[in-house]
């Protein structure tokens, strides 16, 4: 047993400014530390055969009164019940770490989550993950605590309300395929927040479990393509979509001569781009395929690109009027204004007779671009693919394929931007009945 020092008066303690430990009696083991300037209490005791040092407190927010009693209870602790102290606190601060990794929210988690892998990600991707997680799921359960959500609460997001043509129904049965990539992205923050510590147990977004409660997408949805222009309507809507104003019309214009997505023409930038060498190369980062992807430059592409204004402080080629670049649906927007200025002239409009008439898209373009080289061109079907940046359906030899068919892709481009500045002279006469029937009413 330590040897009891002499009981120091608490004015006698107050006087002890020396650097040091400095015995105050009363408690086996008590000392006051004194280390440049700062003071606080520390005991010294036997703990499993070792002797440990056990923090007590401030000497400024701890008088010595309360120092010698929490000493005391220590020793009773150690000796009496055999409890460690120090084990003890490491402990507690072990479980108050746990409990506020418990009250994490989901929006929290699915945000750090986003952060964490947002460098792996195409910029696209990751604006598109953040609006329908902002959209569908922040509302239901974003402000929850990410431990206490269950697979009831997943389902309560799944199955929200959605108003359609039809009437309401719910969200996983109104627009299916959103829905089950809403679910692929709770599991993935719900997995996460399970290694990171901030849940524990089974995934309640997972669809093994799911499966049983909801219908297989299968059923409740039918994939469909997206509106596409049939190709030989394509040079009279170039012409048309010439005479409309705007940076987004400029972007539409380009995505089609270049038979890209349109995220990554939203998303060029002009130190992607040689005019001198006429390409455009997109790095893997802004790819579906996570591949670099290097396009040729038609003449009529290098000329919009020639037209553009260059904005001081804004790298992108089409940049919007309010933000960086152009937003998801500018483009969209153009074609729905071109579609309902026609349907007005001729009944029609600018849709796909092989989609119901929908009104086409954006993306269609590329399915119209795939359409016309297939069915009037003598170009290879790997060049076609190469194009289109799509992965080769023969691993084996997309594996020993090195090179990018570059020259190829060339011609094959500027045989597109030609017959994207041709119509048909079927079309043509097509557009003056139609001009005269207007008239004559």
């Amino acid at each position: 047993m330590p040897k009891i020092a002499k009981e120091l008066k608490p004015l006698a303690v107050s006087k002890i400014k020396r650097d040091g430990l400095h015995a105050v009696g009363g408690v086996p083991g008590l000392y006051l530390q004194v280390r440049n300037g700062n003071r606080s209490w520390i005991l010294y005791a036997m703990i499993g055969g070792k002797r440990r040092k056990v923090g007590l407190g401030s000497f400024e927010y701890v008088t010595l009164a309360d120092a010698r009693a929490i000493a005391r209870e220590l020793q009773r602790k150690i000796k009496v019940d055999g409890i460690d102290p120090v084990e003890e606190r490491r402990a507690a601060k072990a479980r108050a770490i746990l409990e506020v990794r418990k009250n994490k929210t989901f929006k929290e988690c699915a945000e750090l989550w986003i952060n964490a892998n947002r460098a792996g990600w195409v910029a696209e991707h990751t604006a598109r993950l953040e609006s329908s997680l902002a959209l569908h799921v922040y509302p239901k359960i974003g402000d929850l605590p990410i431990a206490g959500i269950d697979t009831g609460l997943v389902l309560e997001v799944l199955q929200q309300p959605v108003d359609t043509p039809n009437g309401v129904k719910p969200f996983w049965e109104a627009k299916a395929e959103t829905a089950g990539r809403v679910r692929g992205r709770i599991e993935s923050v719900m997995q996460w927040a399970k290694v990171r510590g901030f849940r524990e147990g089974e995934n309640p977004a997972d669809w093994k479990t799911l499966k049983f409660t909801l219908p297989s997408k299968s059923k409740v949805y039918k994939e469909e393509n997206f509106p596409a222009l049939p190709y030989a309507e394509t040079g009279a809507f170039v012409a048309e979509l010439r005479k409309q104003k705007g940076m987004a019309a400029r972007a539409l214009e380009f995505t089609i001569l270049t038979a890209v997505r349109s995220g990554e023409v939203r998303g060029a930038t002009w130190d992607e781009i040689s005019l001198s060498a006429r390409v455009w190369t997109i790095p893997a980062e802004r790819m579906k395929m996570d591949k670099e992807h290097s396009v040729p430059l038609s003449d009529a592409a290098v000329k919009l690109l020639e037209s553009l204004p260059r904005i001081k402080g804004n790298n992108h080629v089409f940049p919007a009027e309010k933000a960086e670049a152009l937003s998801g649906m500018s483009l969209l927007t153009v074609i729905r204004r071109m579609h309902k200025k026609k349907f007005a002239a001729d009944g029609r409009g600018w849709i796909d007779p092989k989609q119901n008439n929908r009104t086409i898209t954006v993306h269609g373009f590329r399915s119209c671009f795939d359409d016309w080289a297939t069915e009037t061109t003598t170009h290879e079907d790997k060049t076609i693919d190469y194009s289109l940046a799509h992965k080769l359906p023969d691993k084996v030899r997309g594996a020993y394929q090195r090179g990018d068919m570059f020259m190829k892709r060339t011609l094959l481009m500027d045989d597109w931007a030609r017959y994207c500045d041709t119509i048909p002279a079927a079309i043509k006469q097509d557009i003056v009945v139609s001009i005269m029937k207007r008239k004559a009413v």
